[in-house]
């Protein structure tokens, strides 16, 4: 498998790629620092190229992940290495408690320890979820999100795709949170958020609005 990055949460995927014993022939790409170059840790190469990359998919391995959080660059880096021949997959640890009956994990998601994701809920394409955040019955979450550890998503609410749900936040049930939405670190979500707006605070409240994404 290639990990797309090789700083800050791509050392967390690879620590769920050891959980799941899928350390042969892991590999990193990082063609934006310099001062990052391989072996990391002494034991996985670090691709500089796309060559190298393409390389590697069709002699070795066309899985990819994404260890990098910000969630328009996942998305950009997942139709780079789509373009590439990759094979989008995700890692899910072991270690997570994910129910039994209607579960739908969208490729190219990151799943890390002490994760709960209860039945009847869908994760989409590319999200991160982080360490001991829960995600209760009937819970939507879109494409490329991105939530912190120890979020609360209460039942039957919905988060659109490419948003951010800060550190110990909670969303209460039945809300509606939009696309491109930030959510403040330590807010509780007690009403419906439109699209493309930060909310901080408890309860939360609208910062300010944000530009909306364009691909």
């Amino acid at each position: 498998m290639l990990i797309a990055g090789a700083k800050g949460f791509a050392k967390e995927v690879l620590e769920v790629v050891l959980q799941l014993d899928e350390l042969a022939n892991l590999v990193f790409y990082d063609d934006l620092n310099d001062e990052v170059r391989g072996p990391l840790f002494g034991k996985f190469p670090i691709l500089k190229t796309t060559k190298e990359v393409q390389d590697y998919f069709k002699t070795v391995d066309n899985r990819f992940t994404i260890g990098i959080g910000n969630p328009i660059l996942r998305k950009k880096l997942y139709d780079k290495f789509i373009s590439l021949g990759g094979i989008f997959s995700s890692t899910i640890s072991p270690l997570a408690n994910i129910g039994s009956y209607d579960i739908v994990i969208g490729s190219g998601s990151n799943i890390l320890a002490g994760v709960v994701i209860s039945n009847s809920s869908i994760i989409g394409k590319g999200c991160i979820i982080y360490f001991n955040s829960i995600i209760t019955h009937d819970c939507v979450v879109g494409d490329f999100v991105e939530i912190s550890p120890s979020v609360n998503l209460l039942g039957r609410s919905t988060v659109g795709a490419y948003s951010q749900i800060g550190s110990n936040a909670t969303i209460l049930p039945d809300l509606v949170i939009g696309k491109n939405v930030i959510v403040g670190a330590g807010s509780v979500v007690t009403k419906d958020v439109p699209d493309n707006t930060m909310v901080v605070g408890v309860p939360a409240k609208v910062l300010k609005e944000l530009k909306p994404i364009e691909f």
